[in-house]
């Protein structure tokens, strides 16, 4: 009769053997590519002077994305545009537009991240100015109405204002633009409404108190301009002076 060991011991050299080869299998797996093409980073179709439209339920426009080439990546679901424009409608308010160099949409199309020369421009409204915002990096979320970037930003508020920041928040819905950090502001006033305020002086030059403005009651006059007022008033002194000495002279000559 054979013994147990005789038995067991091929019984657990298979055992073994099995698990070494599951461990192998194993690594190779994680370490190597699968050969599916699931780890692949190719895009499964592209279109050339691509347009998506999003409406509202009414029916009404929202927005209108444009680019001159888009590339869908199935492995992540993501979508590259080149040479993307994106431009928002509202009622009542001024259209916005972006544009930059590339664009790149999540797989969701929440989110539209524009970078490399980013330029956004919103149309004037109600007596302000155009609006341009230049960046080098943007992120837009059309169902909030809101643009957000952390890079440097130059804003150009039409006449003549212009505005250097760091960081910046637009909101499109309340008209807002907040400004994170490192603001300058360069403001002109425009030439029109400085016309506007400037009155020119009609009065004639040769009347002393001419400048005094008749509505200020508590302004204060110079003796020399109430004397060039009154002409008279210099004679008068000079009269009264040459009496009071000629009334001393006579004094004297009595007394002596």
């Amino acid at each position: 009769m054979l013994g147990r060991s005789t038995i067991f011991f091929p019984l657990a050299l298979a055992i073994l053997l099995a698990l070494i080869t599951f461990w192998i299998n194993l690594t190779v797996e994680q370490q190597g590519p699968k050969i599916d093409g699931s780890n692949r980073h190719d895009p499964d179709y592209m279109m050339n002077n691509f347009v998506n439209t999003q409406t509202d339920v009414a029916g009404k426009l929202r927005y209108v994305l444009s680019a001159a080439e888009m590339v869908h990546y199935p492995d992540d679901d993501s979508t590259v545009l080149q040479r993307p424009r994106f431009t928002q409608y509202a009622t009542d308010k001024p259209y916005t537009q972006i544009e930059g160099l590339r664009g790149y949409v999540s797989s969701n199309g929440e989110e539209i991240e524009l970078v490399d020369n980013v330029k956004i421009v919103r149309q004037a409204f109600e007596g302000k100015g155009e609006l341009q915002v230049a960046t080098e990096k943007l992120i837009i979320l059309p169902n909030q109405d809101l643009v957000k970037t952390n890079s440097p930003v130059v804003i150009t508020q039409a006449p003549k204002t212009v505005i250097h920041a760091t960081g910046m928040i637009y909101d499109k819905k309340n008209r807002t633009v907040k400004l994170m950090s490192r603001v300058k502001v360069h403001y002109e006033r425009p030439t029109g409404a400085a016309l506007k305020t400037t009155k020119p002086i009609t009065k004639p030059a040769n009347k002393a108190l001419s400048a005094v403005s008749p509505t200020a009651p508590n302004t204060k006059v110079s003796s020399a301009a109430k004397i060039a007022a009154k002409p008279n008033a210099a004679v008068k002194t000079k009269k009264s002076s040459k009496k009071r000495q000629s009334i001393r002279m006579k004094s004297r000559s009595k007394n002596e």
